[in-house]
């Protein structure tokens, strides 16, 4: 491997989030240490996911098998959907082990400013899963920031005829702050405090 082969591969893994070149850096250098035990199982894992990843046709999870685990599992409440921007947001849910609904993922949330319009988002099959006449709540748990709660108000009044309950997540979650950031407690503590809008 050339020189230039490993400063493509710093540059490469600065581009994940939370990482500068400095910790890609130094993350290269412990891989190229521990080529055998660490940097070769972590090439597997990550070619094993990128051929085996599914998007849930559901609820837009990621997995290897779609439905999800979440979605094909008789004992979680269909009658509940939680709204989360992303699947980063789901699993933030998911640490909690409190919530027994099912999820929807939009893919993002409204923006102006970034041009990000409704049929941007994954709402069409919200929509197609509202009317199946099943659900009987909606969680809106979308970041406490201004383009989250547009969304959240957009949702609100593209719902308001349906004859469903919809809440959003209460006390706990600071504006500006993002599920993904959030501990278990707060989370919970959101989730319990949840009302309707």
């Amino acid at each position: 491997m050339s020189g230039s082969d490993i400063e493509n591969l710093i540059k490469q893994m600065s581009k994940l989030p939370s990482l500068g070149s400095r910790s890609a850096r130094r993350i290269v250098l412990h891989l190229l240490n521990k080529k055998d035990s660490q940097m070769l199982p972590l090439i597997d894992s990550l070619n094993r996911v990128a051929q085996n990843i599914k998007t849930c046709e559901i609820c837009g999870n990621f997995d290897t098998i779609s439905p999800c685990p979440i979605c094909s599992s008789p004992s979680r409440d269909d009658s509940i959907i939680c709204v989360v921007r992303d699947v980063a947001d789901l699993w933030a849910m998911e640490r909690v082990s409190q919530y027994k609904g099912k999820y929807h993922v939009l893919g993002g949330v409204l923006s102006a400013m970034d041009g990000i319009v409704p049929e941007d988002l994954n709402i069409e099959s919200l929509d197609e899963r509202i009317n199946s006449g099943k659900i009987k709540e909606l969680i809106l748990a979308l970041p406490a920031t201004i383009d989250g709660q547009i969304t959240s108000h957009y949702l609100k009044s593209r719902f308001k005829d349906k004859s469903i309950t919809i809440t959003t997540l209460a006390q706990g979650i600071p504006m500006g702050a993002e599920l993904d950031y959030m501990d278990e407690g707060t989370i919970q503590l959101a989730l319990n405090s949840r009302k309707s809008i």
